[in-house]
């Protein structure tokens, strides 16, 4: 323990030094690597850092549709620079090494997005994610969090990915089920729908490091 403790405090606020201790005991948590946002590419999707441009794309693919945002935290967006701000916001953002979040491209097209926010200490990645109406039902986010889950446990070294559904979003429970986040337990009214007012009981799922590489 005494060998430590000269040691962390320099380790934890100089990247390089971080990530050579890591290579060297293979260590997450405070010795991930901050890789932020970058491209991420599937078969059918570009997953990429929020410009402010896009705005337009998705105040009209998503962020104004009633049906997407449902079960949301937020309500649909009154008009494009409400989603303006949003996206201007997302890019500052996206800069920082510890934040992830991502655009969803689909044939050139702003679909929808996917993120993590803001990762700490805590080596946990909550994940939030929606998609334009047009594009369900064509395994489009299952595609996105997939990719997401390998990049999180393989290159920057996550422990722990975790999701919460309204428990009547069937179509949110089926993207997680699929992409192996087991269910943890349910919260009876845990969340007040802001679009209707509704309480509604909330599912929690999650998936380990040790669950991702057993199903490989």
């Amino acid at each position: 323990m005494s060998l430590l403790v000269p040691i962390i405090p320099i380790i934890l606020f100089d990247k390089k030094k971080r990530e050579w201790y890591n290579n060297q005991n293979g260590f997450t948590g405070w010795f991930m690597h901050d890789l932020g946002s970058k491209v991420l590419k599937t078969e059918r999707l570009t997953l990429r850092p929020f410009r402010e441009s896009d705005a337009r794309a998705m105040f009209e693919n998503w962020a104004s549709d009633p049906e997407v945002t449902k079960y949301l935290t937020w309500t649909p967006h009154e008009n494009v620079e409400v989603t303006r701000a949003r996206c201007a916001f997302c890019e500052e953002e996206s800069k920082k090494p510890n934040v992830y979040h991502w655009a969803i491209e689909y044939k050139g097209e702003l679909i929808g997005d996917i993120e993590f926010g803001e990762i700490g200490w805590t080596e946990t990645g909550n994940v939030g994610y929606c998609m334009a109406k047009k594009h369900w039902g064509k395994g489009l986010m299952t595609e996105a969090f997939r990719e997401v889950i390998r990049f999180a446990f393989e290159e920057v070294g996550l422990h722990r990915i975790e999701g919460m559904h309204a428990a009547v979003n069937i179509g949110s429970s089926r993207v997680m089920e699929k992409c192996g986040l087991k269910y943890e337990g349910t919260k009876r009214d845990g969340f007040r729908l802001p679009s209707s007012g509704e309480w509604v009981d909330i599912v929690v799922r999650g998936i380990l490091r040790e669950d991702y590489f057993a199903r490989k």
